[in-house]
């Protein structure tokens, strides 16, 4: 049976460059994939799945809320990439976990695990609730040289809490952070600074 996989990590861990290096593997061998994204993901272009490394390629189909999965043309398809899969809908995680049961064609998904707040998106909770392979993509801290897990938002270079979860925006918005800098920057250090001191 074909399997369905998250691949997460925080911004600028390489998640679409990763993704791309893929997808050229699949079409060297003279396979058939499908590239997915989120139409709302504007950011390089309608179209565009765009690494920050410069590489990029036009998506096939661009998903929405009320996208159909089962609607695609996926006859001799040998793999399923999704770009930024966190804004997907519970619903589409839900008909790409029924591809791979259906269609046997395994589908690959690549996207954040949690928004600024540290809250999963929607469709990385479906996909944690899934996924036969979840992999974390592994990026150093902005600040330090521990593990990246957060995001941490700018607004005007200050680090905030405020705003929608979802705000499309690249590194001058966003930071890849281990927790210690994120609740050092955000002034949660007060909150748990006892158990700081001890790491």
């Amino acid at each position: 049976m074909a399997k369905l996989y998250f691949r997460h990590g925080t911004v600028g861990s390489a998640k679409t460059l990763n993704l791309l290096a893929v997808a050229h593997n699949y079409r060297q061998q003279g396979k058939k994939i499908v590239l997915l994204k989120p139409e709302m993901d504007t950011r390089f272009g309608r179209e565009q799945i765009k690494s920050r490394a410069g590489l990029e390629m036009a998506a096939d189909v661009l998903v929405t809320p009320e996208t159909n999965i089962f609607e695609l043309d996926l006859e001799g398809v040998s793999c399923i990439l999704v770009d930024e899969a966190q804004f997907f809908s519970a619903q589409t995680i839900e008909q790409l976990r029924q591809v791979t049961l259906l269609k046997d064609i395994p589908v690959i998904c690549y996207g954040l695990r949690t928004d600024f707040r540290s809250k999963l998106f929607e469709g990385s909770l479906r996909l944690m609730e899934l996924a036969d392979s979840i992999e974390e993509v592994k990026a150093t801290c902005h600040y330090c040289n521990r593990k990246s897990i957060m995001n941490i938002k700018h607004v005007n270079g200050v680090p905030t809490l405020d705003g929608p979860s979802v705000q499309l925006g690249a590194e001058e918005t966003y930071f890849p952070v281990c927790y210690r800098c994120y609740a050092q920057q955000l002034k949660l250090v007060e909150m748990c600074e006892p158990q700081l001191a001890t790491v």
